[in-house]
C-alpha cells in the first residue's frame, strides 16, 4: 500500500494584478488547498476565476501575493515538477524526439539513457513514426502527445496541467483523456489538472475541486465516488451522470455569476486574469 503525504499545500493564498492602484484585479483566494502524493485533483469553475493563475503559482512561474504554497519534493530530483500548457508549449524548431529528450538532456541524464527514456515514451504515446517530425507537421492532438510525453519523460515527482484537451474536438479529446488515465493509473503521479469539462474531471480525477467566481475560491472538494482502476465505459454509468449532475448544481451558480458580472461590465477579462 502507499504510504500517502501532503505533496502540495496552498495556505491563505491570494493573487492581485495591478498594473495600477485603479485596475487592480483581486483574482484569486484566499485559498487553502491539500494534495496528497499519488493524488490526481481537478479544479473546475468559471472562465477567470482564477485556476491558471493557481496553477503557476503552484509551478512558481508566479508569486502570491500573499499566503505560501509548500511542495513536498525530494531536493535531488532534478526536474521535480513539469507542467502541460493548453497551447502545447513545445519547441517548433525540435523534432518530436528532440522536444521529448530536451528535459533529459538539461537535467544531465546520460545519452544511453536518454534515448532509452525517449524511444519508451515515442512508443507508449504512439509517436515513433514521427520521432524525426516537426511540430508544425502535426495535427493538434499528436502536437499535445508529445508536450505530455516530454513531460513525463523527466519523472515529475508532480504534473500540471492546464486545460491540456480543451483546443481540441470532442472525440480526440476522449481518447487522449483515456490514454492520460491509463497512463496515470500506471504511473500514480501527483497531478493538478485544471479543465473546464467536469466529464474529464470525474473520468481522471480523484478529487473535484469547484471554485468560485472571481477571486477563485474553493466551494466544493468532493471525492470522486468510482473506484479505480476506471475504464471508460464509465461514463455510460447513471451513477456517472448523476454524480456529474450534482457538481453541476454547484457549478451552475457560479457560472451565472461570472455572467451577470461580465453583463454589467464588472467582469472584463484583463490579460492577467486568466482562467
Amino acid at each position: 500500500m502507499r504510504e500517502h503525504s501532503c505533496k502540495i499545500e496552498a495556505i491563505e493564498v491570494e493573487k492581485v494584478f495591478s498594473a495600477d492602484s485603479e485596475d487592480e484585479v483581486h483574482a484569486l483566494g484566499p485559498l487553502d488547498l491539500q494534495v496528497q502524493d499519488g493524488e490526481f485533483v481537478c479544479l473546475v469553475g468559471p472562465s477567470g476565476c482564477g485556476k491558471s493563475t493557481f496553477l503557476r503559482i503552484v509551478a512558481g512561474l508566479l508569486n502570491p501575493t500573499t499566503g505560501r504554497v509548500d511542495i513536498g519534493i525530494n531536493p535531488e530530483n532534478p526536474t521535480p515538477i513539469s507542467m502541460v500548457f493548453q497551447d502545447y508549449g513545445i519547441y517548433p524548431w525540435k523534432t518530436v524526439e528532440g522536444n521529448i529528450r530536451f528535459g533529459l538532456e538539461i537535467s544531465g541524464i546520460s545519452k544511453s539513457r536518454t534515448k532509452e527514456v525517449a524511444g519508451h515514451w515515442l512508443e507508449r504515446m504512439d509517436l515513433t513514426a514521427f520521432a524525426g517530425s516537426y511540430p508544425d507537421t502535426l495535427s493538434g492532438g499528436m502536437r499535445q502527445r508529445v508536450a505530455i510525453a516530454r513531460a513525463l519523460a523527466v519523472e515529475p515527482e508532480i504534473l500540471l496541467m492546464d486545460e491540456p484537451f480543451a483546443a481540441l474536438d470532442a472525440q480526440l479529446r476522449q481518447l487522449l483523456q483515456d490514454e492520460l488515465l491509463t497512463i496515470w493509473q500506471k504511473e500514480q503521479r501527483t497531478v493538478l489538472f485544471v479543465t473546464h469539462s467536469l466529464e474529464e474531471a470525474i473520468v481522471l480525477g480523484d478529487r473535484v475541486i469547484v471554485m468560485s467566481s472571481r477571486p477563485g475560491k474553493i466551494v466544493l472538494d468532493q471525492k470522486v465516488p468510482f473506484e479505480r482502476p476506471r475504464s471508460p465505459e464509465l461514463r455510460a454509468q447513471s451513477d456517472f451522470n448523476e454524480f456529474k449532475n450534482e457538481l453541476w448544481l454547484c457549478l451552475k451558480g457560479e457560472v451565472e455569476h461570472y455572467l451577470e458580472r461580465i453583463n454589467s461590465g464588472e467582469g472584463k477579462i484583463g490579460s492577467n486574469d486568466e482562467g
